[in-house]
């Protein structure tokens, strides 16, 4: 038989990337399932405002959101 990882505690596998439009190094992202779904209950006060900014300025500050394989690596 074979055991699979909680889900519940796995890394999160992919992230939401909002690429920013007034310059590079101020993109946001935040984990996310493959669909692009982030979890705003799981996130810190600060990565939820964050992520509330990002969608609310779509197109002005931030670019059109992509999901990416998440960078970190498996430990």
């Amino acid at each position: 038989m074979h055991a699979t990882p909680d889900s519940s505690d796995a890394q999160p596998a992919f992230e939401l990337r909002f690429p920013s439009l007034r310059g590079t190094g101020r993109a946001l992202s935040f984990p996310c399932d493959a669909d692009g779904e982030v979890q705003m209950d799981r996130l810190s006060a600060r990565a939820l405002n964050n992520y509330l900014l990002a969608r609310a300025l779509t197109g002005r500050e931030y670019g059109w959101p992509s999901v990416h394989a998440s960078c970190q690596a498996d430990g």
